[in-house]
């Protein structure tokens, strides 16, 4: 068992289970990544994404670049969603200026019915790098770890590639539900697996991306997606050595769902930039911490818009000490200037401990 220094900062954490914080934290989904030269230097030296996903010593070092220049209350393991899928053999590949594809997608009874969980130890440079990079913050601030949701990998492995349409998925979820239930329940053990060897390597929070989500229809969510995240959330080991394991839940496009996806068991419940954090809040009150959703094109305005678009989530949220962690709406642009985050960061610290100093 690895051991690892104390935890200086956890602010995050507490925020997540609902615990009074000096003020809200902040972290950016995708915050290492192409809009930092640095990162960029890496991976060119790494060759290809993968080339940098696989390699611990080199994910670990582009886990720590936007920590090291920014002062962000936590981390999050680079890797990719579909690091599930290529282990449960589909073949996943990347091609230049298209994205993630699989050689293999599921297409057939055949190929569904042929389907089977990861091989153990075919996602160990996954906590191997989570271990490396648990090691490597030394306690500065938590790290995340992550999957992609059921259905989101199932996008995935039925399309081949991703989409806007979804139409393949979309045909075999009405015409053989069968199918697709057979698919989402074996990505629901899958993941459910992954998630707590993160845990058990180090993760001290985990989230579920299910960025498909919202492009199910009303009805067709709750029994696709929902219900397998729900399976997910209650096979999470929820403490580690005897500390608290948050977890949280995003539906991209979801925010209408709120109340349905707070029920499911997570602590926090990610929202996009089209969520209004007010409604949410007084909808779901105090069962979950949310997190977010600053638009991740505000960071191409001017410092001063920047600031204002930070202020109006802050007090939509409310002058509340609990329960919010602030991020973007959706992962951050490779062409957003770094510059631009250093104006987000600083102002969600001041304005947030402002609006805690007003409640006093």
């Amino acid at each position: 068992m690895p051991q690892f220094a104390p935890l200086q900062n956890d602010t995050f954490l507490r925020a997540l289970l609902r615990q009074p914080t000096d003020y809200t934290p902040v972290w950016l989904m995708r915050q290492a990544g192409r809009y930092l030269p640095e990162y960029r230097a890496t991976r060119a030296k790494a060759g290809s994404f993968m080339g940098l996903a696989t390699n611990p010593e080199l994910a670990t070092e582009v886990t720590l670049q936007p920590i090291d220049r920014y002062p962000l209350d936590a981390a999050i393991l680079f890797s990719d969603i579909l690091t599930v899928p290529d282990a449960m053999g589909l073949g996943l590949h990347f091609v230049e200026g298209e994205g993630p594809k699989f050689e293999r997608p599921l297409r057939t009874e055949a190929e569904v019915h042929a389907l089977r969980l990861p091989e153990p130890g075919s996602l160990d440079y996954v906590f191997n790098a989570v271990t490396s990079i648990r090691t490597a913050l030394n306690g500065r601030v938590p790290l995340i770890g992550f999957s992609g949701s059921p259905w989101t990998l199932a996008c995935y492995m039925v399309e081949g590639q991703g989409s806007r349409e979804f139409h393949t998925i979309k045909k075999m979820l009405y015409s053989r539900p069968d199918l697709m239930h057979h698919i989402l329940d074996l990505n629901a053990r899958a993941v459910a697996t992954y998630l707590n060897a993160q845990i058990e390597a180090g993760a001290q929070a985990v989230m579920i991306f299910d960025s498909w989500g919202g492009a199910l229809a009303d009805g067709v969510y709750q029994p696709f997606s929902l219900r397998y995240m729900q399976q997910v959330v209650a096979q999470l080991k929820r403490e580690h050595d005897g500390v608290r394991i948050p977890a949280i839940v995003f539906t991209k496009g979801g925010a209408h769902w709120a109340e349905e996806i707070a029920a499911i068991g997570a602590d926090a419940i990610g929202l996009d930039w089209t969520a209004n954090v007010a409604r949410v809040r007084a909808a779901v009150g105090d069962k979950v911490a949310l997190q977010g959703n600053l638009d991740p094109a505000i960071l191409f305005a001017e410092p001063d818009q920047i600031r204002a678009g930070v202020r109006s989530v802050l007090d939509a949220f409310g002058p509340h000490d609990k329960g919010h962690v602030f991020n973007l709406g959706h992962g951050i642009s490779q062409f957003t200037p770094p510059d631009a985050v250093s104006v987000m960061v600083d102002e969600v610290h001041a304005y947030s401990r402002q609006l805690r100093q007003g409640m006093r």
